[in-house]
């Protein structure tokens, strides 16, 4: 799990820079939120489950939902955040970095 977060952070950086590059400052800075937007929650949610298993030592159905639940909440309110107080957001670069970075997993799929 921490591969996926470490790929996602990677494609997040390059997207936000690759943005930075086409569009300026703004979209820089657009591209970064939207991919942490992506990242944040999934870290969160990984590391809740990490230690749920590790307490339990097993993995009940209504922790993963409940983390899940939890992370999507996270995502809807962290994007509503950043849409709401980045003045100068740029929609195309931050949607695209958080599309990226919710994507990066089939990265991991063809590895092997």
């Amino acid at each position: 799990m921490l591969r996926l977060i470490a790929i996602q952070i990677t494609a997040t950086t390059a997207v936000a820079l690759l943005a930075g590059l086409w569009g300026g400052m703004n979209a820089f800075g657009s591209a970064l939120l939207g991919g942490l937007c992506c990242v944040v929650p999934n870290g969160l949610f990984a590391t809740y489950l990490h230690h749920r298993v590790k307490k339990l030592d097993s993995m009940a159905p209504p922790v993963f939902f409940f983390g899940e639940f939890a992370k999507i909440t996270l995502t809807v309110a962290f994007l509503a955040a950043v849409a709401f107080w980045y003045q100068d957001l740029n929609w195309l670069a931050m949607l695209l970095a958080f599309i990226v970075a919710l994507k990066s997993y089939a990265v991991m799929l063809f590895r092997h």
